[in-house]
């Protein structure tokens, strides 16, 4: 794929929904089970069942150097390229501290670095933004793990909006999906102690644990006017990445991405050689229930569908000199077969990226129900004393110019799934994609 100049001297970049973003939960990823990396790999999203916590897509480039930020006063002193130059001064912040320090009437509470980290937190949460978050030390070394493997947990991917705990998705196969969580429940309580002022990273403590132990969620959730209790019991989550199935004796392929991490992209390759070898007439690409993953290894995937040189995603930064136009570098090897893609409310970041590359050139027809909506992108640096920040830096947008931030994919053919249709396993909206691909035969 095409991308700036400066592209190999960056990390790899990752789209997950967000999901401060997305947890996901169970050790060994806690807290923040998104990934940090460097082995020439960025970070974005969070995933499995410990505690992952996805940003969406993201970037992730060591850096160092102070932070700068707006003037006290709120003014802003910004060089020709829009960068705030003045440090901010936190006058305030010391003389609070000489006032708490000689009069607070529990001196034991008054632990400098707890206190240095709160503020450093609170500072930016007044940014405002749910992508852009502050993590400690403690909190930063569960941040940095494998996104591969085999955990333990409930298998279920977190975000936090409006101060209020969200399921951006179940896994699949995960004791969270088997026990009837679903994307976009609220998390209102964990084993009956109210989620209300709960950091994200405190919820995802709270829910991981030992496999075998169970732990019980109220979650609300539309179209119910009462909270449900949700009883999940705690087991390994082995983290398939590519699943391939036959359909209607052989002609067609079921395809299932489940991530987009370190080894989807050569699966997918090893998929795609393997239904070629069938004369396939037909392809279903199913993404529900995927929160993303590496950024790269989507529009890599989406070279498969495409001649050398279209469009799948566009990269707009602070400052539109660096925005950046991600294209196919070679031509695929299934341009031209019959192609329908599967989403739902859990598929997000990475698969709204393929989903939406496909729908704007018009290469697949897109069946399901309306993605989760994550189009904005985050950038991971590590501070000297081991903290780390994850701050927005751009947003992508679909080749057609699309922002499908907080709103989603909306598919070409809508087939909304009955708690009938759960409870009997019926698959209405793969059996909607079958009927939909025979008429493009």
């Amino acid at each position: 794929m095409q991308r700036s100049d400066d592209w190999r001297q960056k990390a790899r970049r990752l789209s997950c929904p967000a999901r401060e973003n997305l947890a996901r939960l169970g050790p060994p990823y806690s807290c923040y089970n998104q990934l940090v990396r460097t082995d020439n790999r960025s970070l974005i999203r969070g995933l499995t069942a410990t505690a992952i916590i996805a940003f969406t897509l993201g970037f992730f480039f060591p850096r160092s150097g102070a932070l700068t930020t707006s003037l006290p006063d709120g003014s802003q002193d910004r060089d020709s390229t829009g960068t705030i130059s003045e440090p901010v001064q936190i006058n305030n912040l010391d003389e609070i501290w000489r006032y708490l320090g000689e009069n607070y009437y529990d001196p034991s509470k008054l632990d400098k670095a707890t206190l240095e980290h709160g503020a450093v937190k609170g500072f930016v949460k007044a940014i405002d933004d749910p992508y852009t978050v502050y993590m400690t030390p403690d909190e930063s070394k569960n941040f940095t793990v494998n996104l591969d493997g085999e955990l333990e947990g409930i298998g279920a991917e977190l975000e936090m909006k409006d101060s209020r705990i969200i399921v951006v998705t179940p896994l699949k196969k995960s004791p969270a999906e088997k026990a009837g969580l679903k994307p976009k429940d609220i998390i209102s309580e964990i084993d009956g102690t109210s989620t209300e002022n709960v950091t994200l990273e405190d919820a995802v403590k709270k829910i991981r644990g030992k496999k075998g132990t169970t732990i019980v969620l109220t979650v609300e959730r539309e179209g119910e006017s009462e909270p449900l209790e949700i009883s999940i019991k705690r087991d390994s989550i082995v983290l398939e990445s590519v699943v391939v199935e036959k359909l209607e004796e052989g002609k067609i392929f079921h395809l299932n991405i489940y991530q987009f991490n370190t080894n989807t992209e050569h699966e997918f390759n090893e998929a795609i050689q393997e239904i070629l070898l069938e004369k396939p007439e037909g392809l279903i690409i199913d993404v529900r229930g995927n929160g993303g993953g590496y950024l790269d290894t989507a529009v890599h995937m989406l070279t498969e569908f495409f001649k050398k040189g279209t469009t799948v995603a566009i990269i707009k930064k602070r400052a539109p000199e660096d925005n950046e136009v991600l294209k196919t570098t070679a031509t695929g090897r299934i341009t031209d077969i019959p192609l329908v893609v599967l989403i739902d409310k859990g598929s997000a970041s990475a698969s709204e990226i393929l989903a939406g590359a496909l729908q704007d050139h018009k290469r697949a027809l897109i069946v399901g129900s309306t993605s989760f909506g994550k189009g904005s992108v985050q950038e991971l640096i590590k501070i000297a004393d081991g903290s780390l920040l994850r701050y927005t830096i751009a947003r992508w947008f679909t080749p057609n110019d699309r922002s499908i931030d907080e709103v989603g994919i909306t598919p070409d053919i809508e087939v909304e799934v009955t708690e009938e249709d759960i409870k009997a396993q019926h698959d209405v909206q793969l059996e909607a994609a079958v009927t939909e691909l025979k008429k493009r035969f």
